[in-house]
């Protein structure tokens, strides 16, 4: 494709109407238009700082406020300091665009994110995949149950379709299903799955990019959309560690995870990403040729 997808997301920005790729003047090549470029997360030191200090940084994208990140994976930090025995900090970024910056410069040594991520910093920077979510990572395209004129999701060139901003693995799914950057739909911006969801059912977009674990839970009494288009299974997301982690400390930290003695350290984590039994082993290969679905976004 050539569009180059770029995008930072604030909640006091939402919701936003993205638009992938604009037409150029008549017979040239439609060209990108990045919305904003990606700032430092205030919340991260600067890379320079990592390469010298003894402390490990763990990581996870910014879905949720500082509050509730720092609740779920302060936890896990301590718990791993024990583990490692050196300290582990969490740090919280303020935007995905921060986010994407420090994660691209290396600034994270231990991360939780989605797959394509995973395999992208295994690619990329010299990550191993350490443990992950049990279970297949599927994305579904969905419209409303009464809407029997969209049968698939190549009808939906330039209408809306509800999805968080890219980079998020369903969004860069369904504009890999595209061709030409000129007949793309438009995406809707919405913050959470219960937001797209519901904003779907309101008639705010023809379909929304759900992941079909979410989607199964908003359905699971009163069924209201029909499914267009299914991913195959893909791995969960997963935790990867990178070079400042010896491969003796990431084979700890791997274990820790396992081990029964990460439950209390996981309970919040385990509530919020469907690891209610615990995780499980990841490995490199798992995550093989998903990083491909990042290479229209910036910095990839």
């Amino acid at each position: 494709m050539l569009h180059r997808i770029s995008l930072a997301v604030s909640t006091a920005l939402l919701p936003i109407v993205f638009l992938p790729g604009h037409a150029a003047a008549a017979g040239s090549q439609p060209q990108a238009t990045p919305i904003q470029v990606a700032l430092r997360s205030s919340d991260t030191p600067a890379p320079a700082e990592f390469a010298t200090r003894n402390t490990l940084v763990l990581s996870a994208p910014p879905r949720d406020s500082a509050e509730s990140g720092h609740r779920i994976f302060d936890p896990i930090a301590d718990y791993l300091s024990q583990v490692v025995g050196r300290r582990v900090v969490y740090r919280h970024p303020t935007t995905w665009g921060g986010y994407q910056a420090d994660m691209q410069a290396g600034a994270y040594d231990i991360v939780f994110d989605g797959p394509h991520f995973v395999s992208w910093r295994i690619k990329k920077l010299g990550h191993n995949a350490l443990v992950k979510v049990p279970g297949d990572f599927t994305y579904t395209a969905v419209v409303r149950k009464d809407d029997n004129k969209v049968t698939q999701l190549n009808q939906l060139a330039g209408r809306k379709i509800c999805a968080h901003a890219p980079p998020n693995l369903g969004t860069l799914i369904m504009y890999d299903q595209f061709d030409n950057p000129a007949r793309q739909p438009v995406v809707i911006v919405q913050e959470g799955y219960k937001q797209i969801y519901n904003a779907l059912l309101k008639g705010e977009c023809e379909a929304g990019m759900l992941p079909l674990y979410e989607l199964s839970k908003f359905e699971k009494e009163n069924p209201q959309t029909r499914v267009i288009f299914r991913t195959g299974a893909m791995p969960q997301q997963a935790f990867s560690a990178g070079p400042r982690v010896t491969p003796a400390e990431q084979a700890k930290i791997a274990e820790a995870l396992l081990s029964p003695a990460a439950t209390i350290p996981l309970t919040d984590f385990r509530r919020v990403y469907g690891a209610g039994h615990g995780l499980v082993a990841a490995s490199d290969k798992d995550y093989v040729g998903l990083a491909q679905y990042l290479r229209d976004s910036w910095g990839f």
